[in-house]
Formats: C-alpha cells, sequence, structure tokens
C-alpha cells in the first residue's frame, strides 16, 4: 500500500501541488545591446502581442489521497482535486458535488428511519480519477479497473481494516469491487440525483453543493437537517 500523503487534519487534506509557468529570461551581455535598443525604439503599436496561457491541473499532477489515522472525524477536509481541469474518461458519468442521502430503499420499501438518511458524501472526479469524502473516510481511485491503481485504504467502520477496492465505469455506471468480496457498490445518475446501491440498500441523494465548494458547516449540523426527496 502506497501512502503518498499523510493529511493530519483530514487525511483527504492532501496538498494540492500546483504548475506555473515560468517566462525564460535571456542574459544581455555586450553583443545584445543592439538588439535591446530595437526593441526599445519599436513602437508598441509594431510589437508582438504576449500570450500568457494558465496551465490546468491534470489527475496525475495532485498527489493520491488517504484516510488520516481513526478518520477526519466531523468537519470535512478541502477537496483532494481542486483545480483539475482535466476531462472526464469517455464514459464517466458526472458525479461531482457535494450529496445527501434523501431517501433509502430497503426490501423494495421505503424506510424513513433508516441509518444513512441525510448523510453526506462529496464525489470530486478529474480524468480517470475519483474521490470519495464520506463518514470519516477518503477513498481516492483511479477508476480504470485495475487493482493497482484502485482504493489502498480503510474501511469506514473502523477506520482501520484494510481495503483494497477496483473501480470502473460500465454503462454510465460507477462501480466499485472490494477485493476478496463478492459484492459491488454502484452510483449513477438519475436525472438530478444520485443512485446509489450499498450493502442491503439502495439511497437516493440530493446534490447541495458543488465539489470544491466548503460546506460550511460541520458534517454534523449538516446531516441533522435533511432535504425533502425529489
Amino acid at each position: 500500500m502506497r501512502r503518498v500523503v499523510a493529511h493530519p487534519v483530514l487525511g483527504l487534506v492532501l496538498g494540492v501541488a500546483a504548475i506555473t509557468a515560468v517566462a525564460g529570461l535571456a542574459g544581455c551581455g555586450p553583443g545584445d545591446e543592439e538588439e535591446v535598443t530595437v526593441r526599445e525604439t519599436t513602437p508598441a503599436a509594431e510589437r508582438p502581442a504576449t500570450t500568457t496561457t494558465a496551465v490546468g491541473l491534470t489527475a496525475d499532477d495532485i498527489p493520491v489521497a488517504f484516510t488520516p489515522e481513526g478518520g477526519w472525524g466531523d468537519t470535512m477536509p478541502p477537496p483532494i482535486l481542486a483545480g483539475c481541469t482535466e476531462p472526464l474518461v469517455a464514459g464517466a458519468p458526472d458525479l461531482g458535488g457535494l450529496w445527501q442521502v434523501v431517501e433509502v430503499e430497503a426490501g423494495g420499501a421505503v424506510v424513513p428511519d433508516h441509518p444513512a438518511l441525510g448523510k453526506i458524501q462529496r464525489i470530486e472526479q478529474c480524468g480517470d480519477r475519483l474521490v470519495v469524502t464520506a463518514g470519516g473516510i477518503i477513498h481516492d481511485m483511479r477508476v480504470d479497473g485495475t487493482e493497482e491503481h484502485g482504493v489502498h485504504d480503510v474501511a469506514e467502520m473502523d477506520y482501520t481494516t484494510p481495503i483494497t477496492v477496483v473501480a470502473t465505469y460500465e454503462d454510465g455506471v460507477h462501480v466499485l469491487r472490494p477485493v476478496g468480496l463478492p459484492v459491488e457498490v454502484r452510483r449513477r445518475r438519475e436525472g438530478d440525483q444520485i443512485v446509489w446501491d450499498y450493502l442491503g440498500f439502495t439511497a437516493r441523494l440530493d446534490r447541495i453543493g458543488d465539489a470544491d465548494a466548503d460546506p460550511g458547516a460541520t458534517i454534523g449540523d449538516l446531516e441533522s437537517s435533511t432535504p425533502e426527496a425529489n
């Protein structure tokens, strides 16, 4: 298991590397005087325009995030993929955002007091990378179908049990398959909502904010106020 970055606050808070374009300046020596003079006497209207191109981050530029020891507590860490502008890979559904569970169905019926109701999860996407931050964990993965680039982290139940999870996009669905377990976790878009098939239940989530936005409150405060399902 590779632990590239350890986030003190939210393990999820890994530092984002920024890429900056640097213009090279040639040194001026005695042989450069004529060129300098020409530039200084050339009318501004005839000088070539200077264009600065902003370079965005790619999925490769940002270190992998991991769940901090003991989970990240009640305050969600800063976004992991902030500033990443790489387009999503082909076949990837748009799952990015801050989402809240507004309805849970189990056994074919809606469960009004299910413990998952009101829970918050943040999903970030960039290129083939996807990060889920929820319930104290940070699960950072490449959605490429390989074990090597999948989730190598800990389970939410105790923040201790190691897990390895393979991630794929299949027919517009994000599918997680824990190695060694005959289960699948699925997320897909259905209109403005996410439908989340988890272990033993199916939940519907409403988008309550952007993936790169500050939640504005502790997770406890957000989860205590559940919006109505659409």
